[in-house]
């Protein structure tokens, strides 16, 4: 009866003829239950960012020079159509797929010689026209795509440049960017229009993945700046500054590969030799937010001789040299790996008053093979000369090319991770989405496994507040989340992290959240310190506050969750806290052992393929989440 009162009193509302009829006190409760209905729906008012969206955003085709040279027959729509989750077929002839679709791909040919091997086989005048193209197209003729690859490899390292011209380019962004237009599917599938911008000083890996937050309507404008316009950085911020404001859109630039720099990505000093000042940190944070900290090259978080105290920092660690010239050494890491440039940075900006690392952690696969592969029992390899099908070559070829007359620091195929992914919490799966994820750096790399992980940061939690169901209204309402900065406002405020991590759908069990904190101490010097946060089992610290380990299922290509748990949480309150400390925080979440994918490969070929004795078999693959930086009390 109420009900049918209250229809009744709606149909009066809305004329106006019968409202003298109605009780005034009726009219009343009508009038505010209609109001209180229009905030029925919570999920209006949630604005802040719940989708949890998994990509790659550094993936090269038959379109990059070193990738379609040596056998990549995949171009960007094939790219993008395997990570939507569609059958294709790899350049050696098997078909491939992945278990679960990406949320979002960003295809990023070198922009140097962009289309060079399509322009090849597709028997482009302009190939002839150019005598070191036309020369390497007659040696794929002659069934010698490797030698021309090589030749290829060496003009470039003596500054010539093959068929690097601006109509064939064009020509070539322009197929790029249709192929992303054509796969994109708004609110299911986001594919970002990218490319790599491949600078290489004295062979020095200065490389750069730059992405758009725009469509083709607006990258079609331009031809992307590349090392052969200019090899600095810096002209590629400058470029990419004109871009927003000749265009309209917005850009952004993703450093990978530190380990391959010897010593420049994250050096004290710019590459024209001048050492870094505020200007320069201003300028490097506003175009590079994050770090490709993992990927098929090696995982850059942390190095074992930086870190000692670390026991986990040593991962798929490559730190020979270069690109196959110039060997390491020792006094090159701290410029190389992710953990030690934060800590520069918050050194530089205690003494310049600017950060110019503060970056935010990603990971991708960088895989040549057009195939976005980051699962350790998928492995499609890095290029596709070492495919599954490759025989004993897919383990035993070099990846960093060994030259004549040069020491040997190469690095063979089987010393290689699987690559990486990049997780974003975004309000939605589209550019836009994904793009303002990247942008505030609230992202998180993977070495593979999607692990769900939120982090926030504060001084407000309660220590309950991680069992919370909707733990991220509430960090959002107490803290920041990370990638953010955080302000101390009081001398008795103590600094915390409320974390949840959850392991991947049909994937292994965590065994661990650990803290990494960077601290800059009185007298200047920047410190580190690892936490074990929380564990899975009753395992508990020895005397020098070291975690046991947890053990392993592993059995060839087998293991069980019969160790580990499936969720971690915790309140984390940092029991050294100095709120006039400049500081940096941020999580890794360890699985328990699992297989690689050797030990797969071993397990599907059998006695077909000859492993090498040092073949890593078994690992902890793990994420790291996006630092939160705390500035100390009236800074």
């Amino acid at each position: 009866m109420a009900s049918f009162k209250i229809a009744l009193l709606s149909v009066a509302l809305l004329n106006t003829s019968v409202i003298s009829a109605v009780a005034q006190d009726d009219i009343s409760s009508a009038a505010a239950y209609q109001a209180a209905a229009k905030t029925f729906s919570p999920n209006l008012q949630r604005t802040f960012p719940d989708n949890l969206l998994w990509g790659d955003t550094h993936l090269h085709t038959s379109f990059s020079f070193d990738a379609g040279m040596v056998g990549n027959r995949l171009g960007p729509d094939a790219a993008y159509r395997f990570a939507r989750g569609q059958t294709v077929t790899a350049s050696l002839g098997m078909p491939a797929r992945l278990r679960v679709p990406l949320d979002f791909l960003a295809v990023s040919d070198h922009a140097e010689s962009l289309g060079l091997a399509p322009a090849i086989a597709e028997e482009n005048p302009m190939v002839l026209e150019d005598i070191n193209a036309s020369r390497m197209r007659d040696l794929i003729l002659q069934g010698e795509p490797i030698a021309a690859y090589k030749m290829f490899a060496q003009l470039r390292a003596r500054g010539e440049n093959v068929l690097h011209r601006d109509d064939l380019r064009q020509t070539m962004w322009q197929r790029m960017t249709a192929a992303a237009e054509n796969n994109y599917r708004p609110g299911v599938f986001t594919a970002l229009i990218a490319y790599e911008y491949t600078s290489a000083l004295q062979t020095n890996n200065l490389h750069r993945v730059v992405m758009f937050r725009d469509g083709a309507e607006r990258t079609n404008k331009i031809i992307p700046f590349s090392a052969n316009e200019s090899p600095d950085p810096e002209q590629l911020w400058d470029w990419m500054a004109d871009y927003e404001t000749a265009v309209g859109g917005e850009i952004l630039a993703i450093p990978h590969n530190g380990n391959l720099s010897n010593g420049l990505m994250f050096a004290d000093t710019r590459a024209n030799g001048e050492p870094i000042d505020a200007a320069y940190a201003i300028k490097r944070a506003r175009w590079e937010p994050l770090y490709e900290a993992t990927q098929i090259k090696g995982d850059g978080e942390a190095h074992p001789l930086l870190s000692p105290d670390d026991e986990f920092a040593d991962f798929w660690t490559w730190d020979r040299g270069n690109f196959g010239f110039a060997p390491k050494t020792p006094d090159m890491l701290p410029a190389e790996y992710a953990r030690s440039a934060l800590k520069k940075g918050i050194a530089f900006e205690a003494s310049i008053g600017v950060n110019p690392f503060k970056f935010g952690m990603i990971g991708s696969t960088d895989s040549h093979t057009s195939l976005a592969t980051a699962e350790e029992d998928n492995f499609f390899s890095k290029a596709s000369p070492a495919e599954p099908g490759a025989g004993d070559f897919r383990y035993r070829g070099p990846i960093i090319q060994l030259f004549p007359g040069k020491q040997d620091i190469s690095v063979q195929a089987f010393e290689s991770a699987a690559g990486g992914l990049v997780a974003a919490w975004a309000t939605e799966n589209t550019r836009e989405g994904v793009f303002d994820a990247f942008k505030r750096r609230e992202v998180y790399a993977s070495t593979g496994p999607r692990i769900s992980l939120r982090v926030f940061g504060g001084f407000e939690f309660d220590s309950e507040d991680h069992w919370s169901p909707d733990l991220a209204a509430l960090g959002y309402q107490k803290g920041v989340p990370m990638g953010s900065d955080l302000q101390v406002r009081a001398a008795n405020q103590n600094f915390q992290l409320l974390i949840v991590a959850a392991k991947e759908a049909n994937g292994a069990n965590l065994d661990r959240i650990q803290i990494v904190k960077g601290w800059v101490d009185a007298e200047g010097v920047a410190q580190e310190r690892v936490f074990d946060a929380v564990w899975a089992g009753t395992r508990k610290p020895n005397s020098r506050g070291s975690l046991p380990a947890i053990g392993s299922t592993v059995t060839g290509a087998t293991y069980t969750n019969a160790i580990g748990k499936a969720i971690l949480s915790t309140v984390w309150q940092d029991p050294a806290f100095n709120p006039k400390q400049r500081a940096f925080y941020y999580v890794r979440v360890l699985e328990i052992p699992t297989p690689t994918w050797l030990a797969y490969d071993k397990a599907h070929f059998g006695d077909l393929i000859t492993l090498p004795k040092s073949a890593t078999l078994s690992h902890q693959e793990r994420a790291y989440s996006s630092p939160i930086w705390v500035a100390p009390l009236d800074s």
